[in-house]
């Protein structure tokens, strides 16, 4: 086999040896798997309360908001058990869960949400891509609660399309016209919430909602402990799909999601603790996973990272990225993994992806990604990027750092398709040590155009990566 040397400008090699390695790698994964099993699943009383009983009518016309909530509050009330939608499909607007509640979604039943956004008052506390806001409430929220969940093998369909919330994000491409408002107006939307941030502005202040153009996320908790999402599919998000805010102990498994909507994000954890992702399948409109924890101000103040979460056995099909951590990341993140999962799309632009700038800052580190089967992306396997977005925001002052990243077994074949740009993009900031320690092994990636795009990185390593049958090394 022909070997070829990796030029990397700017770039420091280590002399960390690859025993050491492998074994604080292992150590490190025992670790996570120890959490993962110490999360306590919601459990819930053996009593049942059928929406139906509450006048909820399966005709998929009448607004069944008041009655899904008169069941949700005598279920809590009662000490908790299962709030049951039966099979049919039953239209209703905002859903909040309270203490000890399973929302159980039945096979056959489908819950479908309004796309009145009347129907999502009033405001609620949220953040909105990374900034505290009180706005729309989610289509399925919960705050400050304990013991909760949504279950079932039945469906929950936000009913986003380009002749409703999508229009708000201001693209043509989502039946956005000219002279249509949006997120994007002078005074609303994205500039109101860049206003708040740069002036530090109260939450209470803070008042998005009509006139603002900001959509409501799909499914969305904040202060919440104990919560499981399990065997649902979701569709048709007007933003993200779930995101889970300042929250811990939390499952999401056996999950299928299908939104291809604008920003429809799959799983967006935001300052979260201990969290379990397995055996779902997304296929989205944004990133597939995109771990969080505040943009700018809002994150670095309260400096609460999201850590200790585990991916697995997931499928991921369309979207931005598969496993990607940022670029709303200003409180960082750590003891990252990921594992054995499948990835494939001629819509899916990376497998895995870090992405930052220096008005976010934060530190990003431990992150472990072993076992990857990649079928195909168009711009690169991995990217680390800490100049994202920079044509926009341009160069701040908050340096981000990107360390200790550890990634083994990817394998990627992109024979006889259209190939991928780059097998690495790895890209810090020029004079600063913003992306380090980063250790590339047993790597394998047939089908790109171009073995890596590299520069100001400190001390990267590769062992046995393999890029269009050479093997490389850093120099």
């Amino acid at each position: 086999m022909k070997s070829i040397k990796l030029i990397i400008a700017l770039a420091l090699i280590a002399t960390f040896s690859w025993s050491a390695k492998a074994i604080q790698d292992e150590k490190k994964w025992a670790e996570i798997y120890q959490i993962v099993d110490q999360i306590q699943e919601p459990v819930f009383p053996d009593k049942t309360f059928n929406i139906v009983d509450f006048g909820a009518k399966a005709d998929g016309t009448t607004l069944n908001t008041k009655a899904i909530d008169q069941a949700i509050v005598a279920c809590t009330e009662a000490g908790g058990g299962t709030v049951l939608v039966p099979a049919g499909t039953f239209l209703t607007g905002a859903i909040h869960l309270k203490n000890n509640v399973n929302l159980h979604v039945s096979e056959g039943a489908t819950l479908k949400f309004s796309t009145n956004p009347k129907d999502y008052l009033p405001l609620v506390q949220t953040r909105w891509e990374g900034n505290d806001v009180f706005n729309y409430s989610p289509l399925i929220y919960a705050n400050g609660q304990n013991n909760i969940a949504i279950t079932g093998k039945g469906t929950v369909d936000g009913q986003g399309a380009s002749d409703n919330w999508w229009t708000w994000k201001g693209s043509s491409h989502y039946g956005w016209k000219e002279g249509m408002p949006s997120q994007l107006d002078e005074g609303r939307g994205r500039p109101a919430l860049d206003k708040w941030e740069s002036e530090e502005a109260p939450l209470f202040e803070r008042q998005a909602g009509d006139g603002f153009y900001l959509r409501p996320q799909f499914i969305s908790f904040i202060y919440c402990t104990s919560v499981k999402i399990e065997g649902i599919k979701i569709t048709n998000s007007p933003f993200w799909v779930v995101h889970p805010i300042l929250s811990k102990d939390i499952i999401f498994r056996g999950v299928h999601i299908e939104s291809l909507g604008p920003n429809s994000d799959g799983f967006d954890p935001e300052s979260c603790k201990n969290v379990l992702v397995e055996d779902c399948i997304f296929d989205t409109g944004d990133d597939c996973i995109a771990i969080k924890s505040g943009r700018n101000s809002d994150g670095r103040k309260p400096n609460i990272p999201t850590e200790n979460m585990l991916i697995r056995n997931c499928k991921m099909l369309e979207g931005h990225g598969g496993v990607v951590i940022g670029s709303e990341i200003s409180a960082g993140a750590r003891n990252i993994f990921a594992e054995n999962c499948e990835m494939s799309s001629p819509d899916l632009d990376r497998a895995i992806r870090l992405k930052t700038n220096a008005h976010r800052g934060g530190v990003t580190d431990g992150i472990y990604v072993r076992n990857i089967a990649v079928g195909q992306v168009k711009d690169a396997v991995i990217r680390i990027n800490c100049m994202y977005d920079t044509k926009s925001e341009g160069i701040g002052d908050y340096i981000p750092m990107v360390r200790n990243v550890y990634i083994s077994g990817i394998k990627a074949d992109m024979t006889g398709k259209t190939p991928a740009k780059f097998g690495l993009r790895l890209e810090g900031i020029d004079g600063e040590n913003s992306i380090e320690n980063i250790f590339i092994s047993d790597c394998n990636f047939n089908g790109v155009k171009k073995v890596a795009q590299i520069s100001n990185v400190k001390n990267l390593r590769l062992e046995h990566v393999i890029i269009n049958g050479e093997e490389i090394k850093a120099e």
